[in-house]
């Protein structure tokens, strides 16, 4: 009993310690950081961090001013805290910053330098309502284009805060975060525009994350999952209230994309103002994505609600460690309560709601859209109707690959196996002669509960080409087309009850090959 009491204090006495080391907090300008725009300060607080690390842990606390600095690494136990009228600027000098686990973008661009970041840390973080502006215009005109810094990076670190913090003005991505485990960001804002690749934040192989509360305004990808390394997956991440605005995509899985996305919850985000797709998942460097379910979502103003790509591009980031992966997997993806206002015009004219597509002989598979409104243009022609899309195996997963237009208003789909469509509605501004619906290359199709306009003119409602067994089920449409549902090719097993078709003589109409 003695020597149980014994272990129970002096584990006591350890956590004690410990508590008091990592709650100690430095005031910087007693240490030799000086707020001041013309003395940059990287030695100064590169020395404190590495010092106070050494001794267990510190808060590294900036209080009210303009302090400069390059390349600031963190180690271990190390949070940086920012006063709200603390701003913490980037050195317009590119000689400043430092290059940190290189690898190349889905461009090809060679990447790696950053403003503040952590390589191998644990527990470390930036908190406090201050800002942290890179200056990215500043940086690109002394030189460093070639060197584009990130404004904040970590990489295969642990226990990760980054809370209340506004961060502003970054050179390339804002954020990337590369094979960590344990990432806890809420409360952040996010300004970058203006640049090339002014990402929001980067989820990049890593693993047990929490994005809540945030508001993103980037040039680029407002949200964006990416695995530059097939070894470690994108996984066990939940991320919830969120306002993004971006000149490109609001929720982006891809565009590197070679190691899984697992178990991926995103709810209560509201998109607006966006000039790419809302929703974009993609895997076209041989992930597998799995088990993903995003929920609650409203668009406003969004070029595209949603894209959703299986591909064979088959890039590799990291030459010199890693090799080329086989062409993944898309499956068991929900997607659900979803309201979204289109823009006009949209990436490809006229306008459709939500593109889905693997590649011949991979399917993308067990796919659930369920009570999804969407408003659009329209404007389809009979021509329109008619459009083959290109398969576009190995391009660039964006919308723009699918050029000239999509045949369907709605929802477009090829190669999928396993494919509910429930509750779909669409309110359609001008009148449109593509179909609401078209499915490709499909099998286990059912389409329920769903209310879609036509237009007189148009050939059908619902397109299935080679489809086998589909059940069509309480379909509501008013128009004049010419059937519900229109059968072509080497389709079998197609089936249709309780719909309400109007003045469209046809249910089902079944064109032999």
């Amino acid at each position: 009993m003695m020597l149980k009491k014994f272990f129970q204090l002096a584990f006591l006495l350890i956590l004690t310690s410990q508590i008091s080391l990592a709650q100690q907090t430095i005031n910087v300008l007693q240490y030799g950081v000086v707020a001041d725009t013309n003395v940059v300060s990287t030695k100064a607080i590169q020395k404190l961090i590495d010092d106070y690390s050494k001794k267990g842990g510190a808060v590294l606390y900036f209080p009210a001013g303009q302090y400069v600095s390059g390349t600031i690494l963190l180690k271990d136990n190390i949070t940086i805290s920012l006063s709200e009228k603390t701003e913490l600027l980037g050195s317009k000098n590119i000689a400043d910053y430092q290059m940190v686990d290189a690898f190349k973008t889905g461009n090809g661009a060679l990447m790696g330098y950053c403003f503040i970041g952590a390589v191998d840390a644990k527990n470390v973080g930036i908190i406090g309502g201050g800002t942290i502006n890179g200056r990215g215009k500043d940086v690109l005109a002394s030189g460093g284009r070639g060197r584009r810094p990130f404004l904040v990076r970590f990489v295969r670190s642990t226990g990760i805060v980054v809370k209340d913090v506004k961060l502003i003005n970054s050179t390339a991505w804002t954020t990337h975060f590369f094979a960590c485990k344990g990432i806890d960001i809420s409360g952040v804002t996010i300004k970058s525009r203006g640049l090339g690749n002014n990402d929001g934040f980067d989820i990049d192989c890593s693993q047990d994350v929490k994005i809540f509360n945030c508001d993103i305004d980037t040039g680029d990808d407002g949200l964006c999952f990416k695995t530059t390394w097939s070894q470690m997956a994108c996984k066990n991440i939940e991320v919830k209230g969120l306002r993004i605005t971006s000149n490109h995509g609001g929720i982006k899985f891809g565009t590197e994309s070679m190691a899984p996305f697992e178990n991926i919850k995103i709810s209560d985000v509201y998109i607006y103002d966006t000039r790419n797709g809302g929703i974009k998942i993609n895997s076209v460097d041989g992930a597998q994505i799995r088990n993903v379910e995003i929920s609650n979502i409203t668009m406003n103003n969004v070029r595209t609600p949603m894209l959703i790509r299986l591909g064979s591009r088959l890039n590799v980031f990291r030459k010199d460690s890693d090799t080329q992966q086989k062409t993944g997997v898309i499956e068991n993806v929900t997607i659900r309560n979803v309201s979204a206002k289109a823009a006009n015009p949209a990436q490809i004219d006229p306008p459709s709601g939500i593109l889905i597509t693997g590649v011949p002989g991979h399917d993308i598979k067990n796919l659930t859209l369920e009570n999804i409104d969407i408003r659009i243009a329209g404007g389809g022609n009979a021509k329109h109707a008619r459009q083959v899309v290109p398969e576009a195996e190995t391009a660039y997963p964006e919308i723009s690959a699918f050029k000239p237009t999509i045949p369907a208003y709605g929802i477009w789909v090829r190669h999928v196996s396993g494919l509910t469509l429930k509750n779909i509605s669409f309110t359609v501004d001008s009148a449109d002669l593509r179909p609401a619906f078209i499915i490709e290359d499909g099998k286990n199709v059912n389409i329920s509960n769903s209310q879609v306009p036509t237009f007189e003119g148009a050939e059908a409602v619902i397109r299935l080409e080679n489809v086998q067994t589909a059940n069509v089920t309480e379909i509501s449409t008013t128009g004049k087309a010419k059937s519900l549902i229109r059968v072509e090719g080497k389709s079998a097993d197609v089936k249709a009850s309780k719909n309400k078709f109007g003045e469209i003589v046809k249910e089902i109409e079944i064109i032999k090959p």
